[in-house]
């Protein structure tokens, strides 16, 4: 149930250059040295897929994703001070239609260029849109319906209105909708229909519109990127000469690659290397993050489907030795938002109370509360995911619960996060980090009745029918302040109900030769590497 699934990526060779890849290489080789190789150490087990929505985690969108495609919407990455927010992307605007609630125009940027040379159209778009939804389409490509569908529940169809326009339909009226289209990464029909539509060898000879370009790959050891030359967006053409991808799920190993110049960038080094990394002179980044690292509870059966064992969990965790546990590279979360997210409002989050956690075991009749939890053994924001899901269990266990952790690869579990509770029996809880930094994925997704698991991220079946109104009272509001309150009562009541366990957040550690230049820690999931430069 829980081996590792096959991302399709056709890891079997290297991709033949493109024309386009060849005249980035000709341009890069005339200005050799001026930026650098930038060659970044991931969490990830394994490359991510590279042909559209990726796997992974967001790590897999972080650094594969966001760098190959766009999407009509666009994340801004570009600063550290605030939390990052939409801005246009291949979409130049969006508005719901005034006379259709449920209907949004885009209006679509001219003179974009797919990586194979051919235009950018509103026809490309429909096709985007139809081969990941619409089963009977010629071309349905069953992986991307499978990493997309989280993204477009809400969605029920697409049309062209004129060459500038697409025309959205929606379930049901959503004043968020923009932000689901920041996860639909656009691929091009030309390459597509030049491969035959054969899925393993389009990932092997890729074609977005995004700011680099597929270069080189070895299976299982790293994937090489260059700069898109005729990247639209001028602001974003790469600053270094090539990005080098690289598998390293082990922590230590990481550590090791960036003190022997192996890689000049790491994600997330363990906390007790961070001495040695800054005595050889590192640098190390933090900073806020929109991330929480929790488990999800199964609600459809087994002992979490009574509140009162999720609540006695809560109480059950001692959050600050967590925190203490990752040297302080973590912050205490005790709400389904972190505090410092403008959803958390004046919710009251749980405080460690282990004799009222003993109190609702006995309650619930769960004495002693045998649990099983599935986690991942490294990867996109699980932290240390082992060492810490070891003092959970212990704190658990001394209040009544009798966890057992069964760790899997990463894709393991997101293949079982995207099926659902009912096809992963005696799994009671999946310690799966989320982001927070739209109201989509921090709270309606999470928590509605449309989004159950595997029609979108509510894994646990969770279900209230408080929690249905102030989620249709936020998607009907247009105006941004009046719907922030719905949304913090909605924090309220899922808090209140215990959605899931809550542990820590991230603070996005990372850390980088003294040679990195330029590196912006945006508050986001996500990041861009195009404004890192590498000194010789």
């Amino acid at each position: 149930m829980f081996r590792s699934i096959d991302n399709q990526s056709g890891r079997h060779g290297k991709f033949p250059r493109t024309a386009a890849v060849a005249l980035a290489a000709a341009l890069i080789a005339g200005a050799a040295g001026a930026g650098g190789v930038l060659t970044v150490a991931m969490t990830a087990g394994d490359i991510p897929q590279t042909g559209g929505n990726t796997d992974q985690g967001f790590e897999g969108y972080r650094f594969v994703g966001y760098n190959l495609y766009d999407a009509l919407v666009n994340w801004d990455m570009t600063k550290s001070g605030v939390p990052s927010d939409i801005k246009p992307g291949l979409a130049v605007s969006w508005n719901v239609d005034p006379k259709n609630p449920s209907r949004w125009l885009f209006k679509l940027r001219d003179g974009v260029k797919w990586h194979d040379g051919s235009s950018f159209t509103t026809d490309d778009v429909v096709w985007n849109l139809q081969m990941r939804t619409d089963e009977k389409h010629p071309n349905f490509n069953s992986q991307q319906f499978a990493f997309t569908r989280n993204y477009l529940v809400n969605f029920k169809s697409v049309s062209k209105v004129d060459d500038q326009t697409i025309a959205f339909e929606t379930k049901q009226p959503d004043a968020m909708f923009p932000y689901n289209l920041a996860y639909v990464l656009l691929i091009s029909p030309t390459r597509a229909k030049a491969v035959n539509y054969d899925w393993k060898a389009f990932a092997l000879q890729p074609s977005g519109t995004g700011p680099y370009l597929y270069s080189k790959f070895t299976p299982g050891e790293r994937l090489e990127l260059v700069p898109n030359p005729g990247y639209w967006d001028k602001a974003r053409l790469p600053k270094q000469d090539k990005l080098v991808l690289v598998p390293m799920p082990e922590a230590t190993a990481r550590v090791a690659a960036l003190l022997s110049g192996q890689v000049n960038f790491i994600e997330a080094p363990p906390p007790d290397a961070m001495g040695q990394l800054k005595g050889a002179g590192m640098k190390i980044s933090t900073g806020p993050y929109p991330h929480k690292w929790a488990w999800i509870f199964n609600m459809d059966a087994g002992p979490f489907k009574d509140v009162k064992v999720r609540q006695a969990a809560n109480y059950a965790v001692k959050r600050g030795d967590i925190v203490k546990l990752m040297d302080g590279l973590a912050v205490e979360v005790n709400s389904v938002v972190p505090k410092d997210s403008p959803y958390y409002g004046d919710t009251k989050g749980y405080t460690y109370d282990p004799e009222k956690a003993k109190a609702l075991l006995k309650e619930a009749g769960c004495l002693p509360c045998k649990v099983t939890v599935v986690t991942s053994t490294s990867g996109s924001g699980q932290m240390l995911p082992l060492p810490m899901n070891e003092l959970l269990k212990r704190q658990l266990d001394a209040v009544g619960f009798q966890v057992t952790v069964k760790p899997v690869d990463l894709n393991a579990l997101y293949a079982a996060y995207r099926n659902g509770p009912e096809k992963n029996p005696g799994v009671d809880a999946l310690n799966f980090s989320r982001g927070t930094g739209d109201p989509h994925i921090a709270l309606l997704k999470p928590g509605l009745r449309q989004f159950w698991a595997p029609n979108g991220s509510n894994w646990g079946h969770y279900e209230s029918a408080e929690a249905e109104a102030l989620g249709k009272q936020a998607f009907d509001e247009t105006d941004p302040k009046k719907r922030l309150v719905f949304l913090q009562k909605l924090n309220a009541k899922l808090t209140e109900d215990s959605l899931e366990l809550f542990v820590t957040g991230d603070v996005q550690p990372r850390a980088m030769s003294p040679k990195v230049q330029g590196f912006v820690a945006s508050q986001n999931w996500f990041q861009d590497t195009t404004l890192i430069s590498v000194n010789p």
